[in-house]
């Protein structure tokens, strides 16, 4: 706290100790100050949610290009639902383990208690990326490269991809 004398003198602090002080003296500032700090955080986590799932939208939009691929080119032509299933899951978990370090049944086994799927609990980086792999990994479908092949080369982008997007000071600012 500063007090000054005179002519363009007054009393200062910081916000803290002026808020305490407002809190103490008004029940109506102190019931002011929580519903706006309430309001700013409900806005705060509205936005990052809206951002989170336009990305997850993004993503799962980008997903049709890849199994249009998958069907195109991996699938045989005489094949049951059930071993289209698998080839689609296996398809998904290439990019899994390329992005995460893990398949969809490795991560459900290590957190039983959460609902969904490892990409709905999937940073806003990580969802640009599967967003980028998914079509790369459609277009190395098409070049007819072997899954080992495409692994490693959607492990690269990944790790490029990510490093990158960590580093950026805009993505930061979206958080």
């Amino acid at each position: 706290m500063k007090a000054t004398a005179g002519r363009y003198g007054g009393t200062y602090a910081h916000k803290d100790i002026a808020f305490e002080f407002g809190m103490w003296i008004s029940p109506q500032f102190k019931i002011y100050l929580i519903r706006e700090f309430d309001r700013l955080k409900e806005d705060e986590t509205r936005r990052n949610s809206i951002e989170w799932n336009l990305q997850r939208t993004l993503s799962k939009i980008n997903y049709r290009i890849h199994t249009d691929a998958i069907k195109e080119h991996i699938i045989p032509n005489v094949v049951t639902k059930e071993q289209i299933s698998y080839t689609y899951a296996e398809e998904a978990d290439l990019l899994n383990v390329a992005l995460f370090g893990k398949t969809a049944k490795e991560w459900r086994d290590q957190n039983p208690n959460d609902k969904g799927n490892m990409r709905d609990y999937a940073t806003l980086e990580q969802l640009v990326v599967l967003s980028n792999m998914e079509s790369i990994n459609a277009l190395l479908i098409r070049q007819e490269l072997s899954q080992k092949e495409r692994l490693v080369q959607l492990n690269n982008v990944a790790i490029t991809q990510m490093r990158s997007l960590v580093e950026n000071k805009k993505m930061k600012s979206l958080k």
